[in-house]
């Protein structure tokens, strides 16, 4: 309760008077606020509800044949205060049919027939197979609705071939394949938009509950399956020296060969029956996916991940034994995963899962316990690529962003964090020039109007290239933050945050208000100049009198920012500045100094300015 006041004392303004600012919200997402589900202190309220599923899934492959076969039951049950007369499936790999709605051109060898229902069942009653007409996303009916409290069960049969051409999923060589996105699925029906009905159109990313999953994947002996979860038996699919090297790994900080090449060529890996069923368990998660090859080796170790409770992590790499760059994955994964879960560093919250798998791909992507990532000949670029994609295990795996709307709140952390753990690898020096020219300057130096929407722009309207504009500046907006409210408050406020609504559905006015709340400072005039205006940053040294320097904020963005002097005298001095310095007047500030000054220069480090000419000043 009393955390409850002090947010609506803080929201109201009656704290700081002068920051009393009121933060745009959209009617679907006032009408949650409205009907008690979020809280103004930033929290779940005792009326938040979720949604959740159980799946039960089978597969079947044998490559190189391109045929992929499954059947699953999905339990879903019903938290909310609705009667829900229909449901929404997701069936992302139609996104490959002729037709499909989506972001960019297709090649032939993405095209496929999509995926196709061969029996369905609700509850046990079989219907016709629906969905004949494809779609991402569609509705059914219910025959009975499903009430409050209570759970229909769907069991569904269906193949599809799986495409050529591999992106975030599809073919990687003959023998490998990597299966994303699958599998038909109950799409998300949350407290502010009810069904969401955002078709995928293979640019925008995801939104999925928290489910229980059961996977089992039936492939040809000598083919080694790689999935989210944990392998529940080991002993069947694998002969016993792999699977003891395998169980070695899992306490063991040195990286393992669980499979070598020379050990595929004696097909000493795998079972030797006619097919292997590879049986995997994960609960609370967002998602699942699968990693299929005969040709790839297997690398494995470990990593203390909570030092209080000695529990650790796998992390584990599927590759190419010619890709140079994956030899050290999982050395790479060790850090990685050991740095971000370390709590003097960021985001400090321990790695919530038991495993990481970086499997050899195209797409650079993440998914829930597993990573994507194509090979790269700096192995440099290639710890930075891998370091992003597991950071994303917090956002949105952690916490269950809406991607498809509010993809600024997974990516943007990610970037954030990817700079943090480069400084700690390559130094501050190498880690922000990285960031300024990877991350910033393309954004910073495109004078595109569309480049300056605000962030709160929800990323499923904009283009994919300005969609990542929304995802740099939002970096940028917490390294802002972070430098105003200083390193010990901001990461009080992120875990704050992040211990609220871990394995909930988090959207910006909730960060916004956890923010607010934890600090204790009403920061909705920051929030409204990051997120809600057309700013972009540009600064200039104004008008110099005697001891004041003016700085003219022209983009408007409340950036930090260091002003070198030289004094009159001959002494130097650089004076650092928090964006706190445009809380009062966000267009300029004056800087006083403690004695006339002959130059001025101001220096943004990461965040570039889009015109450094009017950056300095001297005395003439």
């Amino acid at each position: 309760m009393i955390r409850i006041l002090l947010a609506l004392l803080l929201l109201a303004g009656t704290l700081r008077p002068a920051a009393a600012q009121t933060l745009y919200m959209p009617r679907d997402i006032q009408r949650a606020y409205d009907k008690g589900t979020r809280s103004p202190d930033g929290r779940p309220s005792a009326k938040y509800w979720q949604n959740r599923a159980r799946y039960d899934i089978t597969v079947q492959a044998a490559p190189p044949a391109r045929d992929i076969r499954g059947r699953e039951t999905i339990t879903y049950f019903n938290n909310s205060p609705d009667t829900l007369k229909q449901v929404v499936m997701r069936l992302i790999m139609n996104i490959h049919r002729p037709g499909a709605a989506r972001d960019s051109d297709a090649n032939p060898d993405y095209l496929t027939d999509g995926l196709v229902i061969d029996t369905f069942k609700v509850n046990g009653q079989g219907r016709p197979a629906p969905f004949a007409d494809g779609g991402t996303a569609r509705s059914l009916p219910l025959a009975r609705p499903l009430a409050p409290r209570d759970s229909v069960k769907f069991s569904i049969a269906w193949h599809f071939p799986l495409s050529i051409e591999s992106g975030r999923e599809g073919v990687i060589d003959p023998n490998t394949f990597f299966l994303a996105y699958f599998y038909p699925r109950l799409a998300v029906y949350d407290d502010y938009a009810g069904w969401d009905r955002l078709p995928f159109v293979d640019s925008k990313e995801f939104y999925n509950d928290f489910n229980d999953y059961r996977l089992s994947v039936q492939v040809p002996a000598n083919y080694i399956v790689w999935a989210t979860g944990t392998l529940q038996n080991p002993g069947q699919v694998l002969q016993k020296a792999a699977a003891k090297r395998l169980k070695q790994s899992f306490t063991s900080d040195k990286v393992i060969h669980v499979a070598t090449a020379a050990d595929l060529a004696k097909k000493s890996i795998t079972a030797q029956k006619p097919t292997n069923t590879w049986v995997w368990t994960a609960n609370d998660i967002s998602d699942v996916t699968v990693g299929i090859s005969n040709g790839y080796v297997w690398d494995a170790a470990s990593v203390i991940v909570d030092a209080k409770a000695k529990r650790r992590a796998s992390m584990q790499a599927a590759f190419a034994d010619s890709t140079a760059n994956f030899h050290q994955s999982v050395k790479f994964g060790q850090y990685a995963l050991g740095w971000f879960s370390d709590p003097k560093n960021w985001p400090g919250v321990a790695y919530p899962f038991p495993k990481m798998t970086a499997f050899q791909g195209f797409a650079d992507m993440e998914y829930p316990m597993m990573l994507n990532d194509s090979p790269q000949k700096d192995p440099k670029f290639g710890q930075f690529v891998q370091d992003h994609e597991i950071v994303h295990t917090y956002f949105p795996f952690y916490m269950g962003i809406n991607e498809s709307r509010f993809a600024y709140m997974d990516e943007g952390w990610a970037t954030t964090f990817e700079r943090l753990i480069n400084t700690s690898q390559n130094g501050a020096a190498y880690a922000d020039d990285f960031y300024k020219k990877f991350r910033v300057s393309r954004w910073i130096n495109d004078r595109n109007s569309a480049q300056d929407l605000p962030i709160i722009t929800p990323s499923s309207e904009p283009a994919r290239r300005l969609r990542q504009q929304r995802l740099r500046q939002a970096s940028l907006s917490y390294f802002a933050l972070k430098d105003m409210l200083g390193d010990v408050l901001f990461k009080k406020c992120l875990h704050t945050f992040m211990a609220d609504w871990h394995g909930k559905h988090p959207i910006p006015w909730d960060y916004f208000n956890s923010f607010t709340t934890t600090s204790g400072q009403n920061l909705n005039w920051f929030f409204q100049n990051w997120f809600f205006t057309n700013n972009y940053i540009d600064l200039a040294v104004g008008p110099v009198s005697g001891t004041s320097v003016t700085v003219q904020n022209i983009g408007g963005f409340a950036v930090p920012f260091d002003m070198a002097v030289e004094y009159a005298d001959g002494t130097k001095a650089t004076l650092h500045q928090s964006p706190a310095i445009w809380q009062a007047n966000q267009k300029q500030a004056v800087v006083t100094v403690p004695k006339a000054v002959k130059t001025v220069s101001l220096q943004g480090g990461i965040f570039m300015d889009a015109n450094e000419k009017d950056n300095t000043w001297a005395q003439r």
